[in-house]
């Protein structure tokens, strides 16, 4: 494993935590004190002139403790300001030596730490979590041979084929200006005007008003690096690349109609389910694949390599999984790390370079402009979270919130007081070099002719999906536009869709008020069924079971069921009337962690349903049903006690697909874990 010239120790996946090691403080057990390290006498109160005269002046301690309180906003980040990051990290499965001389993918087995932040595009840092949305998934990756940052999204493609129209395309997506309405959302006149008028977003929004845009969590989410990259090998061949994060867990999804419960109920939902889970134990997995395509094959396909909006098919271009990210390591500081960590789409290492896809070629600036306006200058590569945990030597000085106290008397290149060094590394000793592509043409604001189909990537989207994920197509493309105020823009809309669908699109016109498309059936045959979560692993581990119960209960059947769900990973939440604990008819006591009043069916993955005695019976009866009514009717998975068959019965006229009765059924425990790890059972529609 490679040595650190930094700390002379071995670069592993605790490198990272070792150096922040450094700057972690605890308060707990110390007296206060300024910032200068005076200790305070009193800080409870002001200086005054008398117990109730004026405040004096000479109070500094109290002056310093409201200017900085005053002054500990920094600017948000304009998108992906409301995100969530852990730390953990990234280890090899097997060696791309053949493709690239990136370090950290030589050695099989070998580790390096990572810190990944997950965010939502539209909204400010308050707003929330299950917003439909663009979500970020952006991971830096701390290698000997300095920062990686690999920057992505949940969907594999991006809104724009050119970066001149970015800025633009966010302004539309972002609340409209004369009334800053509305927050997380692109439900309003303004984005959909934009999409209508710029009809390379169909493939996009196609994508947006999937399941994909609302995910049951993080650790549930894909993550792909939109952009095409290249891998340069050490004799200098290269192969056009883009990478895949697969969550071990599967990709699942919130319907529309919990995500909208949820953000009102908890805001925090996703933040507070990755703390969650990595707090537990129960560290999210990340496999990492590559996607690669020989220079010399890129005009061998029907799509554009280059070409942003598109996707490369897994099928025909299949994914080849290299290694897995643990994040195993929740933040010591929200600010201080998730605030604070800045990414770079520049921050590469040799052996892996850009490529001219234009997107990824507008965003080789924005970054560092970005984050020196938002982290107060040039030099937030020092805060410690953003720090290589290799050295770095140059000629950069000064600036504001310097750290480093360089004590060289020369500050230039070339020189000979210091021999001319800091000075470069050659390249067969690790200094980078860009790949020397050929580049010839013409200088023009133009768009390639072979990015201008804008529609057959989202017809094989739609072409991939189940019926069920169709719908909810439908259904999220008929919310959005009908809070669109201009009829002219709905119509639009519907008459650019007619381009993937016309089913679809007469059904959406329909829907919101406006005419019948008029453009001809496009005929649909390709298909990609891994763009499809119908065909996404499922299980257990994880998921959030809430097991309703009051007193009374069978203690040996509910022990043995809650036994067999903890085994399986699964989170167990009892929820009763009041905190506190139940007794069941042996004595068999339980903690209540939950109230009826503190959670909502839409937070729990399943429920069991106990039953029991309760001081008001009435009002228990009342909100088990209506936990039941609510999980029924978001498909998911109810296990039903002997002691709750009271509430619900076995039915030819009810279609009880998912509801698991433990009356006479010896495989009880075995077919509720089994419906828990099936998640929704659509066949109830």
């Amino acid at each position: 494993m490679d040595q650190s010239p930094r700390t002379n120790k071995k670069v592993d996946g605790n490198s990272k935590n070792e150096q922040l090691e450094q700057y972690r403080i605890k308060n707990t057990g110390k007296n206060i004190t300024t910032n200068e390290g005076l200790k305070v006498a009193n800080n409870h109160a002001t200086l005054k002139a008398g117990e109730r005269g004026p405040v004096l002046m000479q109070d500094f301690h109290f002056f310093q403790k409201q200017m900085h309180f005053d002054t500990e906003r920094i600017p948000e980040r304009v998108v992906h300001a409301r995100g969530s990051g852990a730390h953990g990290e990234f280890q090899l499965y097997k060696s791309m030596r053949k493709y690239t001389k990136a370090g950290f993918l030589q050695e099989p087995g070998s580790t390096v730490p990572v810190f990944a932040r997950f965010s939502t595009v539209q909204g400010g840092r308050g707003s929330k979590d299950t917003a439909r949305d663009i979500r970020g998934f952006a991971v830096k990756f701390y290698t000997d041979e300095g920062n990686y940052d690999l920057l992505g999204l949940q969907f594999p493609i991006f809104v724009l084929h050119d970066a001149f129209k970015f800025v633009d395309s966010q302004h539309a997506l972002k609340p409209e200006p004369h009334h800053e309405m509305p927050t997380a959302s692109a439900a309003h006149d303004n984005f959909w005007d934009f999409v209508a008028n710029n009809q390379e977003s169909a493939h996009f929004v196609m994508w947006a008003m999937s399941d994909r845009a609302i995910p049951r969590s993080y650790r549930m989410m894909e993550g792909f690096a939109i952009n095409t990259f290249r891998f340069v090998n050490e004799e200098g061949k290269a192969n056009f690349v883009k990478f895949h994060w697969k969550p071990i867990l599967g990709v699942h999804s919130l319907l529309m109609e919990e995500a909208q419960y949820i953000g009102g109920i908890d805001p925090d939902y996703h933040r507070r389910d990755l703390w969650n889970a990595i707090d537990r134990g129960a560290y999210p997995v990340f496999e990492l694949g590559v996607q690669m395509i020989a220079e010399e094959d890129q005009y061998k396909h029907d799509f554009d390599v280059l070409d942003p909006t598109k996707v490369w098919p897994e099928e025909i271009v299949p994914v080849e999984i290299i290694g897995k990210m643990t994040l195993n390591k929740n933040v010591d500081n929200f600010f201080a790390e998730t605030e604070q960590v800045a990414f770079d789409v520049t921050n590469l290492v040799p052996g892996i370079d850009f490529t001219d896809d234009p997107i990824l070629q507008g965003r080789t600036f924005t970054y560092k402009i970005s984050q020196q306006h938002r982290l107060g200058g040039s030099n937030y590569q020092e805060i410690p979270i953003n720090q290589s945990i290799c050295p770095f030597h140059n000629n950069q000085r000064q600036g504001f919130k310097r750290h480093r106290i360089d004590v060289d008397q020369v500050n230039y290149f070339e020189n000979s007081i210091a021999n001319n060094t800091p000075g470069p590394t050659r390249p067969e000793e690790g200094g980078y070099v860009h790949y020397p592509e050929k580049v010839e043409g013409y200088k023009v604001k133009a768009i390639s002719d072979s990015f201008k189909d804008f529609f057959s990537h989202a017809r094989l989207f739609w072409n991939s999906l189940s019926p069920v994920e169709k719908q909810h197509v439908i259904e999220a493309f008929s919310f959005e536009l009908a809070k669109v105020e201009s009829v002219s823009v709905r119509q639009q809309v519907v008459d650019m869709y007619v381009n993937v669908d016309k089913e679809m699109a007469t059904t959406i016109a329909e829907n919101v008020g406006v005419n019948p498309p008029t453009g001809q059936h496009v005929p649909v045959t390709a298909s990609s069924p891994a763009l499809s979560q119908a065909n996404t692993p499922s299980y257990p581990y994880s998921l959030n079971v809430g097991v309703i119960i009051g007193n009374g209960f069978n203690g040996k059947e509910v022990r043995g069921v809650m036994e067999a769900l903890k085994q399986n990973g699964v989170f167990v939440h009892v929820v009763s009337e009041k905190l506190g604990t139940v007794e069941g008819e042996d004595g068999t006591t339980i903690k209540v962690d939950k109230t009826f009043l503190s959670t909502h069916n839409v937070l729990l993955d399943a429920l069991y349903i106990v039953g029991g005695r309760a001081e008001n019976q009435p009002a228990f009866d009342r909100y088990v049903v209506d936990f039941i009514n609510g999980a029924y009717k978001h498909y998911k998975p109810i296990g039903i006690a002997t002691t709750g068959h009271a509430y619900i019965q076995p039915s030819n006229q009810h279609n009880l697909a998912g509801v698991i009765f433990a009356r006479n059924n010896p495989n009880y425990e075995k077919d509720f874990v089994s419906a828990i790890a099936g998640r929704r059972f659509w066949e109830r529609v």
